[in-house]
């Protein structure tokens, strides 16, 4: 019997939430599902703010989620030897995918609609922004 193909998502997850749980669950019904998660220098450096989890703290959730098997860490964008590394088959990613990587080891999948960190993340600043002012 061939063992699983090994299946690459890669993800800051600052802010975990259903599209992310759905892009897994997705991924996991093509096999063994490595997460590529992004480093704390890295989201510092090419994001420009500092995430709410550190990377360990993002690793431990992730991996305590059923449909990820392996996390490890990595750079902001991933390409053909990051691949070939971690033996990796096919790396899964929404439709905003820029990692420079052949079609052939590509899946792309469409992204949840209205939802992202980045909106969740503006949401919180404003809910506390909001309730500074009525405060002030």
């Amino acid at each position: 019997m061939n063992a699983p193909k090994r299946i690459m998502v890669d993800m800051s997850a600052t802010l975990i939430h259903h599209g992310h749980v759905r892009l897994l669950k997705q991924a996991k019904q093509l096999g063994h599902v490595v997460v590529a998660l992004t480093t704390d220098e890295e989201i510092r450096s090419k994001k420009g703010y500092e995430p709410e989890l550190d990377y360990t703290a993002r690793a431990e959730v992730l991996l305590a989620m059923r449909d990820v098997d392996e996390v490890v860490p990595s750079p902001w964008l991933l390409d053909e030897a990051f691949l070939a590394q971690h033996n990796i088959d096919l790396l899964v990613h929404g439709h905003d995918n820029s990692n420079p990587i052949a079609a052939e080891k590509l899946h792309i999948l469409p992204r949840t609609e209205g939802i992202s960190s980045t909106q969740l993340r503006a949401r919180v600043l404003k809910a506390v922004s909001q309730k500074m002012e009525a405060n002030s």
